[in-house]
């Protein structure tokens, strides 16, 4: 079942356009920081959490570098 939810998730991020897909890259930085502030100061307790965003900025990153070799705009 996950996988299909992250197959489902890639597919989205590919169709989205590059300027979108830049936005969502920095919402998810943002999150990813509050995230983190939020475990320091035991706040948030799903630690687990910063796993899976950093795998989704990675996934972005990666879809964006994709796009910059084939020249996709």
């Amino acid at each position: 079942m996950p996988d299909e939810k992250r197959r489902e998730e890639l597919q989205r991020l590919r169709q989205l356009p590059t300027q979108e897909l830049i936005k969502e890259l920095e919402e998810t930085k943002k999150e990813l920081f509050l995230t983190r502030a939020q475990i320091a100061t035991f706040s948030q307790t799903n630690v687990a959490r910063v796993k899976t965003l950093k795998k989704k900025v990675a996934r972005i990153l990666t879809i964006l570098r994709e796009r910059e070799l084939l020249g996709i705009e």
